[in-house]
């Protein structure tokens, strides 16, 4: 405990340190200047010495395991904070900025910083939908630090992850020792790092979800080893069933799809062990009798701690779940299911990293063979196997309800895949170092020579991999009204004099008041109820978001004001203190989302057009400010 709560401390203060160093320069803007990408490769350069030598020092002082474990989890930490923060060193938007999915994120975020309250991003008075235990933290991070969560979000994000790498590394170490551990934790890191980063949360599950598939393959089996089959119940480690199942919980907190392949996993693993038990006792020499105790002792082992683990997960699960499925067992809104109307070229192929020409595609591969041939003798490898076997399942099932009108987001997985066969690589490429030292020699010098060199090439390359995600940061206006590449800001540097009026007209701060607007991004900076969201992927199921935009679409031919008051007084939903428009010759304008799928793009803009007559009354405030034309209901 004292190993794994260390690194996750030492992972936190490494990024928080790191990117304080960062943050006290002026740096160039990446996408303009080679400066930062210099730095970048100088720092990842340290970060794969440092790992070598936590793997030197494992070799030949092995009496150092607690120090040597912790300097294998910085190396993973520091690989994370310098390939993140040095590019983004120069801008305070996190990667692709505010945009698109980001902005709902960030959304997420400055709700959660105005308070501690689990709420939806957008709509008042509705339990969240959304996991919310990434962004809750982070809320807490920036009310801790006193930023806006909007300015908060990098950061957190860059010290969440670098945390979860470093927790990732020392389980790692505690299963398979610093030698080995820290070459997995490192590969893990990277292959995260290239498929994950622009989705946080995503990233810190696969960093901690990859070695916790090898804690609850071996939690079901009990004490004893893979060929030999699960335990009875008195050779269970407890500890080992009750961090799985914690684990289990925390996860859908985080990551519903990802939980349904963790917990995916463990069924099929407790499948298999059953299948294994009735085999194994089969072929034993012994009586009928003693054959069906044997079996029933096992198979109740092995059931009774998946149920246990299972147990633990829906409980720690119900912190965040609660609410929600309280709120929908009571009412009668049918969920549209918009969430899972996301259909990319991605999502038509199944994922597979080994067969990308890169070094870590290399790496992929092995690990895939390694896993086929190993799977049968050890763990590790008959973990991953079924959690591969669990993505090919998801996969497979996401790609058939394609055909009546869903998915089940099957792209995402391609990142879980890539850490876990990652992982299996560094497995497999120490197999075959033993071969050549076996063949040629004590080689043991040229092999790791070649490994940290190719370290360092797959990590080098990050940057350019994410170079689009990293410009947009720079493009983006900021929350500030600022744009880090130094160029004019956009129409987003007016939302500091809008928020001004906003409380100067309602005498309310943020948080007491509900804006109908079409510029979401005001959202991700203030924490404004909207009353009505990005687009219905992300919107609340209990909100009702095509009901509304219909609403919304009534409200803007209303021509007169005490049409228009009318309709607003009959909303069945809490009606908007707060309209944010567009100005045009035509009117007021809101351009809004509709789901088209299974077209992609899976949404379709439109514009609504309001009559600046049906706002000329005393009951409304108009002021126009830039491009914006703000309306107060008083």
């Amino acid at each position: 405990m004292v190993e794994l709560l260390g690194a996750l401390i030492l992972g936190a203060a490494v990024a928080m340190a790191g990117l304080t160093v960062i943050d006290a320069a002026q740096w160039p803007a990446f996408n303009t200047s080679n400066v930062t990408r210099s730095l970048t490769t100088l720092g990842q350069a340290v970060f794969v010495l440092i790992a070598v030598l936590a793997v030197v020092l494992t070799r030949y002082r092995p009496g150092w395991r607690l120090p040597t474990s912790w300097l294998g989890a910085l190396a993973s930490a520091g690989m994370v904070t310098v390939t993140l923060g040095m590019p983004l060193g120069a801008t305070r938007l996190y990667l692709h900025g505010l945009t698109a999915d980001q902005q709902f994120r960030t959304e997420y975020l400055t709700r959660l910083t105005s308070s501690p309250r689990l709420a939806d991003m957008t709509y008042v008075d509705l339990p969240p939908y959304y996991p919310a235990t990434w962004f809750w933290f982070g809320g807490r991070y920036a009310d801790l630090l006193g930023l806006p969560g909007w300015e908060a979000y990098k950061p957190w994000a860059i010290v969440s992850i670098a945390a979860a790498a470093a927790l990732g590394a020392a389980l790692w170490n505690r299963m398979v020792g610093p030698l080995i551990g820290t070459g997995v934790g490192l590969a893990v890191t990277v292959a995260t790092l290239r498929y994950a980063a622009p989705e946080p949360y995503a990233a810190v599950l696969i960093l901690v979800g990859v070695p916790m598939l090898v804690v609850i393959a071996a939690a079901l089996r009990g004490h004893g080893r893979l060929a030999d089959g699960p335990a009875p119940l008195q050779r269970t480690g407890w500890l080992s069933v009750i961090a799985a199942g914690v684990f289990l919980g925390v996860s859908a907190t985080v990551y519903t799809l990802y939980t349904a392949l963790f917990a995916g996993t463990a069924i099929l693993v407790t499948l298999v062990y059953l299948v294994q038990i009735w085999v194994q006792i089969r072929n034993k020499a012994v009586r009928d009798d003693e054959i069906a105790a044997l079996r029933r002792a096992r198979a109740v082992g092995v059931v009774v701690r998946l149920l246990v683990m299972g147990v633990l997960a829906c409980l720690v699960a119900l912190v965040f779940w609660f609410g929600y499925l309280r709120a929908r067992l009571g009412s009668s809104v049918t969920v549209s299911g918009a969430a899972e109307h996301y259909l990319p070229e991605a999502g038509s192929v199944m994922g597979m990293p080994m067969f990308h020409l890169t070094l870590l595609g290399l790496l992929c591969l092995i690990g895939l063979v390694w896993t086929a041939l190993r799977m049968r003798e050890r763990t590790i490898a008959f973990a991953f196997a079924a959690a591969l076997v669990g993505i090919v399942v998801l996969t497979l099932m996401s790609l058939a309800r394609t055909a009546i009108g869903s998915t089940l987001l099957s792209f995402r997985l391609e990142a879980v895949t890539a850490g876990i066969l990652a992982a299996a690589g560094v497995f497999g490429a120490v197999e075959l170092g033993r071969v050549a030292v076996s063949r040629f020699g004590d080689v043991r010098t040229a092999v790791g020579v070649v490994a940290a060199v190719c370290a360092l090439a797959v990590a080098q390359s990050l940057p350019n991999h994410l170079s689009s995600e990293i410009t947009v940061a720079y493009t983006d206006t900021d929350g500030a009204g600022q744009r880090a590449d130094q160029r004019p800001p956009g129409s987003e540097s007016y939302y500091a004099e809008l928020h001004r009026l906003i409380r100067e007209q309602t005498g309310k701060p943020a948080t007491g008041n509900i804006v109908l607007t079409a510029d979401y991004t005001f959202l991700s900076v203030y924490p404004y109820w909207g009353f009505q969201g990005l687009t219905s992927h992300y919107a609340n199921p209990l909100a009702e978001f095509d009901a509304r935009a219909a609403t919304i679409k009534k409200w803007s031919g209303s021509g007169t004001p005490q049409e228009l008051k009318d309709q607003l007084a009959q909303s069945p939903w809490p009606a908007p203190s707060v309209f944010l428009f567009r100005y045009s010759a035509d009117g007021y304008t809101l351009r809004l989302a509709e789901d088209v799928y299974p077209n992609d793009p899976n949404i379709k803009r439109y514009t609504v057009t309001f009559d600046p007559e049906a706002f000329d009354d005393p009951a409304f405030t108009v002021t126009e400010v830039g491009p914006f034309v703000l309306v107060v209901r008083k």
